[in-house]
């Protein structure tokens, strides 16, 4: 089985969490592919692909072409992006954005890929997700597009385990990337509470999910499936009591 799992793709891989991911995964071995709308730093990723994943003839278009190019056994959906906006303010077009980036690229490119893991009898999907799904405001269209991912990755898995193929999620607390900060502005009191209450004292960083992330992708994971591990310092423990 190992040998099916030689090989990773890395959706939104070139940056951030996705770019922790990505070098992660390399130091375990893995011949890394990245497709981003970035380019990955000279050297990060084995193979990159420059490509809007927004667009979905395009998407499909490059993950159909390293379906037939690589041997892929991990796939990691993590391309996606934040639209903060009370519910009376939520925008149709950011609706239709978020939902075509952070959401549509991982069905087209399990789509493209499993049909390879299912012959090579083994594969692993993870789903980067995050603690938004259990809530928190201002997050209406992001919180929907990673709780409709999560729902998806416990449906697939159910569809796939008979061939050898773990799907999982891994779902960030607070990780104080560029992303994160834009998002969150540092003096913001909202922000200074979100920081406050994080149990082990610290914000997370890009390794702590790319840690998660490995363990899923790992030969050694596979009896664990279906399942959404929240790496988020505690946060979602303490939520009951804040």
């Amino acid at each position: 089985m190992s040998g099916a799992l030689n090989t990773a793709l890395v959706t939104g891989g070139a940056r951030g969490i996705g770019a922790a991911i990505t070098a992660r995964l390399k130091a375990s071995g893995l011949r890394v592919i990245v497709a981003d709308i970035l380019t990955p730093e000279p050297g990060a990723a084995d193979r990159a692909f420059q490509v809007d994943l927004s667009d979905a003839g395009a998407a499909q278009d490059v993950f159909a072409r390293i379906a037939a190019e690589e041997e892929v056994g991990c796939l990691v959906n993590n391309v996606g992006i934040v639209a903060p906006a009370a519910l009376e303010d939520v925008d149709l077009a950011d609706f239709d954005r978020l939902f075509s980036i952070n959401l549509r690229p991982s069905l087209l490119a399990a789509q493209a890929l499993v049909p390879g893991m299912k012959a090579r009898g083994a594969g692993r999907i993870v789903m980067n997700t995050s603690r938004v799904t259990l809530g928190k405001e201002l997050r209406s269209l992001y919180s929907a597009t990673k709780g409709a991912a999560q729902s998806m990755a416990r449906t697939w898995a159910l569809e796939l385990a008979p061939h050898g193929i773990t799907v999982n999620s891994v779902a960030p607390g607070p990780i104080g990337t560029d992303a994160f900060w834009a998002n969150n502005p540092p003096d913001a009191p909202l922000t200074r509470q979100i920081v406050a209450r994080v149990p082990v004292g610290r914000m997370g960083t890009g390794e702590d999910i790319a840690n998660a992330v490995a363990f899923f992708c790992a030969p050694d994971s596979s009896f664990v499936t279906g399942q959404t591990l929240f790496v988020c310092g505690g946060v979602t423990v303490g939520l009951a009591g804040n």
